[in-house]
């Protein structure tokens, strides 16, 4: 647990007692912090082990408190704040997530963050896993374990997943690397319009430290304009990214390697088709980017090409979860939006495509192009009507089916059914293209329960 004494003898108000609200109420109680807490949610709160701390926010004199700890999920600006985050907001009092408790607490601790819209996890996973060979780290922040559980001694680095909701509630934050690995338009409702989600995510360059590198996926424009105005700026040592050309000066893959140039000239870092759980052009962006950031850290060569090659993946990330009569079953429920269903669409053929959720804006548009890799789209969650319009326009073969219990019960059967038509290669795929909030707490237990209900399919020949 995170030494939180930094803020003895405050008062904080925690809102929100997921997994990170209830590590900070954790955190801040052992270190003789006086705190506030409360989730709208009487699961939230039946679930907090300290019962003597809740007390609903919205009763709260917010002039007796020092900082508001508010859950990454919910708003304090668009679409409206929540009600406490509109008192903190009259009172004058600074509004935190996480992610800042942790920034002061452990300011020696050096820092690579990393964010982006798509592919963040699966770089963040293999930079800790990369570099957890070669000195201690913890990983976690929007992947994984609450940063508050980190334990600190012996600990060499932070490595951080960090989402546009929590940037832009941690000012302490200092990477040593920072990684941005592309922008697509994504959690508008949050940020108002692109410009806003972008300001969010540039929010992670905001305060450099001595020998700063920054490591900027630039095959889209935004990011361009981004490693531009770094460069610009002078403050961060700036090395560029890209896996569709040359660069001048930066990582880029040519021929299916990863080539890094600078003046002294080039050199071929590995072959990014020897990656077993790195398949495709999106995985080779993450890849290049924990390579170039692992790089920057001093990881030494032969330990990246080792750890990347071993690397196991992750389980919500085309996750093949089960083969049954040679057809895969894959789990792709961190795809919450139809840039990062893209990537797994591009990359099956025969697709038994399990889709839908509370939508994002924009919704499918995008992916007409995938729609021949489709045999028939399996939909469920709020989703589905308008999901099903879009699919009818598009002859696309599709059900409604509601729920995840449904879809894969249904999605099996045709399957399973249609096995031997040419082709081959055929795959049931949850990417939903979607957010996960209208029937699951997170993606998470959104992919968990897919995995679940896959398990307990018939085995025999269908």
């Amino acid at each position: 647990m995170i030494d939180l004494s930094v803020w003895k003898g405050k008062t904080l108000a925690v809102m929100g007692l997921g997994k990170t609200g209830a590590s900070a109420v954790d955190a801040l109680l052992a270190a003789g912090v006086n705190v506030f807490a409360w989730d709208d949610q009487d699961e939230g709160r039946a679930k907090l082990k300290h019962q003597d701390v809740l007390v609903d926010l919205r009763e709260v004199d917010f002039g007796t408190v020092d900082a508001l700890i508010l859950s990454p999920g919910i708003p304090h600006s668009f679409p409206k704040p929540h009600p406490v985050a509109q008192k903190a907001i009259d009172s004058l009092v600074p509004i935190y997530c996480d992610i800042e408790l942790l920034a002061r607490a452990c300011p020696d601790i050096p820092q690579i963050t990393i964010t982006g819209t798509n592919g963040k996890s699966t770089t963040t996973a293999l930079i800790g896993h990369v570099m957890a060979a070669d000195r201690k780290v913890e990983t976690g922040g929007n992947l994984g374990k609450p940063v508050l559980t980190f334990k600190t001694r012996g600990v060499k680095a932070f490595v951080l997943e960090l989402s546009s909701y929590q940037l832009e509630r941690t000012p302490s934050l200092t990477p040593n690397v920072a990684v941005w690995l592309n922008i697509t338009p994504d959690h508008i409702d949050r940020h108002g319009d692109l410009a806003g989600y972008i300001a969010a995510k540039k929010m992670m360059f905001r305060k450099p430290s001595a020998g700063c590198v920054a490591v900027i996926g630039v095959d889209d424009e935004y990011s361009r304009k981004v490693a531009d105005d770094l460069e610009a700026a002078g403050q961060w040592i700036v090395r560029r990214v890209s896996v569709h050309k040359p660069l001048a000066s930066g990582y880029f893959v040519r021929d299916g390697n990863l080539v890094f140039k600078s003046a002294e000239g080039e050199k071929i870092c590995m072959d990014l088709r020897s990656l077993p759980k790195l398949k495709g052009i999106h995985n080779w962006q993450n890849a290049a980017c924990a390579w170039a950031a692992c790089a920057a850290a001093g990881v030494d060569e032969a330990v990246l090409v080792e750890k990347m090659r071993d690397f196991p993946g992750l389980a919500h990330r085309q996750y093949v979860v089960d083969v049954i009569n040679g057809i895969a079953y894959v789990n792709d429920s961190k795809a919450t939006n139809a840039n990062a269903t893209s990537m797994a669409l591009r990359s099956f053929d025969n697709i038994y495509w399990i889709v839908g959720g509370l939508p994002k804006e924009g919704g499918l548009n995008g992916l007409d192009e995938y729609m021949v890799r489709v045999r028939h789209a399996f939909l469920i969650g709020q989703a589905q009507e308008d999901f099903a319009q879009w699919l009818e326009s598009r002859g696309v073969a599709h059900s409604i089916c509601g729920t995840m219990d449904v879809a894969v019960r249904d999605a099996h059967e045709l399957a399973q059914g249609e096995r031997g038509l040419p082709g081959g290669g055929a795959v049931v795929l949850l990417s939903p293209a979607c957010a996960s909030f209208d029937q699951f707490p997170n993606y998470e237990v959104r992919g968990d329960h897919f995995a679940s209900l896959v398990a307990d399919l018939p085995r025999e020949d269908a």
